[in-house]
């Protein structure tokens, strides 16, 4: 039995959860306040401040008095801070939002004095499989945890194993973050308790000394506690008061020998709330809305613009990673909070998306007003699909889009807008009221090109892109003259440019620009490569081929001639649980078929070919108000629109669904049936692909669902569905179909009483803003056929491609000159590898671009990287030195091996 205890006070600070951020900083600065002064007064009291910097953010905006306080205590040792800024959500956030989470949170805590150099995961909902390697490449020996270990662990710590090999000493909480509270109910019997538990844990701890986190959410440890524990201690059993740090690098000895090897979802000694990557849908889109604007924003900046606008990126950032907390992004607060979390991310994107609009327009500055620019946030070649507003072609002529050098390429007219924007007729004493709709040369949103004033009649031709000089003054004069001279009714007439709305295929290098003007000329340019052919129900580009069934449902054709039948069967059915778990009434009705089918010819081809499947479903409106366990007989008719589209060259098809949500207490998922069963499935996320079974790991007091996270793609046998944003699967069917949650409606953040969960998860605080009702519910996804899955579809490619499109502004240099040639960035070669982060950093040796790539594949790799660049640095996740790389005349050699992440800075 072991024969000492370290007692770690420390609290769990949920920033915000069942109250709103501000109510609970409130109590935060109360809780603080506290710790402070038991540090004051006692010399032997230590306190863990949770392993996120966010909590000591907040309070030292409300007390900056305290920061030498702060400071001096963490510089003795006494107070243990950081190393993240927030404690996140792994699965729920991008690979580089936890590394930044983690850079943000260390460089605040140095500030301080200096971040606990330990990975603190203590309730998260289970843990990314790549966690040891960043942890690892920051330059962590240690991390501690709770949820989501494996069974197979029966002591206190094992080594956990990233896939490239990493490890972490990794200390399990095994009975929760707040396992010494029992022992402390009572003062007086703190030593019998003790004794009490640690017979109960012996075998856990072998001849390390017990761990008691003192400690629990939202509350200071009492003031009297370091005194109440120097009394129980004693000969047979010493206690000592810590800092988690303290504990792991200067008390344990026993060497451990346990290993588990990637992610961490076991439901064996805590409970993992899956059910929060499904609740909340808006949540989960705007996360991934901002992050990936804020990586297109750092990329242009680091490309293309002589600004550095760091501090608006790093704002981004903050309020993206404050926006993780693992009860923010999950959905799992009340409306108020989750309204506030929203905001938040609006926020983000909206910084980063004015970074990003000012670097594109450096280089839309040398581009004729006339044309337009293309910029590509991918470190690869590409043919882009754009959608542009341009003068229409004149009677018997086609448009052709050029580009600078001089090539011609397709273009296909999507629509054309009216002319005639207003017809009016009035006295001529009201004409000076027309004018004053004028804003220098703005009207109707666009620009007066040119007018034409004769008696009793004026009209004005306007153009987006004006193309001679216009004085409003002048205009003024001679209004007014004619109206004395022509009294009566006047017509007045606004007339617009014949415009139309069109697509192009714009060639653009890796991480480049390029430009374009769409013009009129005799006869189209040559036809796209695999161009695109339609009929009312099959589209197809010599690459896929779509056929829409009589029930509404796909027949997919791939590439190699796989063929997936069934695509985009839904299926709807109750849920009685609640934020944290899906939970089916015990008499749950399941609808999955339509009740009408009607298919419509949106785009003919032949760069985009598009048709819209509506599916009128009777769907159940709510549980039944007096059991839980039934659904309510009443029906709404849903009708759900799915936007089925090919484009040229593409080897999948994009779907978009989307429907009025007019029912409580339901999920409905998006089934893609597979040609024969499969026994398991892979998905993209955090700089892995991970593959799981059919089953989870179950023994605690969850039910074991498994269902599963998704962040870039979800593959299952031969078929890949690319994502848009992080989302939960299945495999259902006993492995014959994938299973995509579009929605999951609930109204409670807990149930007291859950059929699939021993214990609440919080209160049962009502959240009608989780039902998403009256809501607009639309989801975007793409269905990749592939015999030899996720590897021969290059799907992480293919991932990348059909998240990231290109940027796209209009030139704003005079009209008619010449395009600028096009531009390449930064350009990555190599398979299977993802490049998570292009950004401009300075550091001690000055400006420089800092690449992050991840390899996701088990065998090693060569990578290039070319671009405007003669020296490059490996560097660690905190960005320190590592070691030059060698670079040739034309770029940069790197091996990287299995699943490995390196960043690596070029000069």
């Amino acid at each position: 039995m072991t024969d000492s205890a370290v007692f770690v006070p420390h609290f769990h600070w949920d920033r915000e959860w069942y109250e709103p951020f501000q109510v609970f900083r409130h109590r935060l600065v109360t809780a603080l306040d506290t710790v402070l002064a038991t540090a004051d007064a006692d010399p032997d009291f230590r306190f863990t401040v949770d392993g996120q910097m966010a909590a000591v953010e907040d309070y030292l905006e409300m007390r900056p008095e305290n920061r030498d306080r702060v400071a001096a205590l963490v510089r003795e040792g006494r107070l243990a801070v950081g190393p993240w800024l927030i404690l996140l959500d792994e699965f729920l956030c991008s690979g580089e939002t936890i590394v930044r989470n983690l850079q943000m949170g260390w460089a605040a805590a140095e500030r301080l004095g200096g971040a606990m150099p330990v990975g603190y995961l203590p309730d998260m909902f289970g843990h990314v499989a790549q966690m040891p390697q960043i942890l690892a490449r920051a330059g962590i020996e240690h991390a501690a945890l709770w949820r989501g270990v494996p069974g197979s662990v029966d002591g206190h710590a094992f080594r956990w194993r990233a896939p490239d090999g990493s490890e972490v000493r990794t200390e399990f909480l095994f009975d929760g973050y707040d396992n010494g509270l029992d022992v402390l109910l009572v003062p007086d019997r703190i030593r019998q308790a003790l004794a009490e538990y640690a017979e109960l844990t012996a075998g856990r701890w072998g001849g390390d000394p017990l761990l008691a986190m003192a400690g629990t959410d939202h509350n200071a440890p009492d003031p009297k506690l370091a005194d109440w524990l120097r009394k129980a201690s004693g000969e047979e059993r010493p206690i000592t008061v810590a800092t988690l740090d303290e504990y792991l690098r200067k008390q344990v000895r026993d060497e451990v020998t346990a290993v588990v090897t990637g992610e961490l979802r076991s439901h064996v000694r805590g409970n993992i709330l899956p059910g929060v990557l499904s609740v909340r849908l808006g949540l989960k889109q705007r996360m991934a809305l901002a992050e990936r604007t804020v990586d297109h924003a750092e990329r242009m900046n680091a490309l293309w613009s002589r600004r550095d606008d760091s501090n608006f990126l790093a704002l981004a950032w903050h309020k993206i990673i404050e926006s993780t907390a693992h009860d923010s992004v999950v959905g799992s607060g009340t409306d108020e909070t989750c309204d506030q979390v929203a905001a938040r991310l609006a926020e983000a994107a909206q910084t980063a998306r004015a970074v990003r609009d000012a670097a594109l327009a450096e280089p839309a500055a040398l581009v004729p007003s006339d044309g337009h620019l293309v910029a590509n946030p991918l470190p690869a070649p590409r043919t882009a699909l754009v959608e542009v507003d341009v003068v229409a072609a004149p009677e018997g002529s086609a448009l052709v889009a050029t580009t600078a050098d001089g090539s011609a390429h397709p273009v296909q007219l999507v629509s054309e807008a009216p002319t005639v924007l207003s017809d009016e007729r009035l006295d001529a004493s009201q004409l000076e009221r027309v004018l004053r709709r004028i804003h220098r040369r703005e009207l109707f949103g666009l620009l007066i090109d040119r007018y034409e004033l004769t008696p009793n009649s004026l009209v004005f031709h306007l153009a987006e892109a004006p193309a001679g000089p216009f004085d409003l003054m002048t205009l003024r004069g001679e209004v007014a003259a004619a109206a004395a001279a022509h009294p009566g009714e006047w017509r007045v007439r606004t007339l617009a440019q014949a415009r139309a709305t069109a697509l192009v295929a714009v060639p653009v290098s890796a991480g480049g620009l390029a430009a374009f003007r769409v013009e009129p000329a005799d006869r189209p340019a040559a036809p796209a490569t695999h161009p695109v052919t339609a009929t009312p129900d099959r589209l197809s580009n010599g690459l896929v081929e779509v056929t829409v069934a009589a029930d509404g449902t796909l027949e997919v054709t791939g590439p190699d001639g796989t063929v997936l039948s069934g695509v985009g069967r839904l299926v709807d059915g109750g849920d009685r649980g609640d934020s944290y778990n899906y939970a089916p009434p015990a008499h749950d009705t399941l609808v999955s078929e339509p009740a009408r089918v009607g298919v419509e010819l949106l785009d003919q081809g032949p760069l985009r070919a598009r048709l819209r499947v509506t599916r009128v479903y009777d769907w159940l409106a709510a549980l039944a108000a007096d059991d839980r366990d039934r659904r309510d007989g009443r029906t709404v008719p849903t009708p759900v629109d799915m936007v089925v589209e090919v484009r040229a060259g593409e080897p999948f098809v994009r779907i978009a669904t989307a429907f009025l949500n007019q029912s409580a207490d339901h999920r409905l998922r998006f089934h893609v049936p597979l040609p024969a069963p499969v026994t398991a499935s892979a998905s993209a996320g955090q700089f892995a692909v991970t593959e799981r079974g059919l089953t989870a790991e179950g023994g605690w007091g969850e039910y074991p669902l498994p269902t599963f996270p998704a962040s870039s793609f979800v593959s299952a046998g031969p078929a890949t569905v690319l994502l848009d944003h992080s989302a939960e699967y299945e495999l259902v069917d006993d492995g014959s179909a994938l299973a995509l949650t579009l929605l999951r409606a609930i109204g409670s953040i807990s149930v007291n009483l859950h059929p699939l969960r021993d214990e609440p998860a919080a209160s049962e605080i009502p959240v009608p803003g989780a039902q998403d009702l009256g809501m607009r519910i639309e989801n975007r996804f793409a269905v990749l056929p592939w015999a030899s899955g996720w590897q021969g579809a290059n799907a992480v490619a293919l991932a990348e491609e059909f998240r990231a499109d290109v940027l796209v502004a209009r030139g704003t240099a005079p009209g008619g000159g010449p395009l600028p040639p096009d531009a390449t960035g930064v350009r990555v070669d190599g398979r299977d590898v993802q490049v998570s982060s292009i950004r401009r950093v300075t550091d001690g040796h000055g400006p420089g671009t800092e690449v992050r790539l991840a390899a996701l594949w088990d065998t090693a790799s060569t990578v290039r990287v070319t671009g405007a660049f003669t020296a490059a640095t490996t560097v660690d996740l905190l960005g320190r030195p590592i070691a030059a790389e060698p670079v040739t005349g034309d770029g940069l050699e790197l091996v990287l091996g299995p699943w490995e992440i390196r960043t690596v800075v070029l000069r």
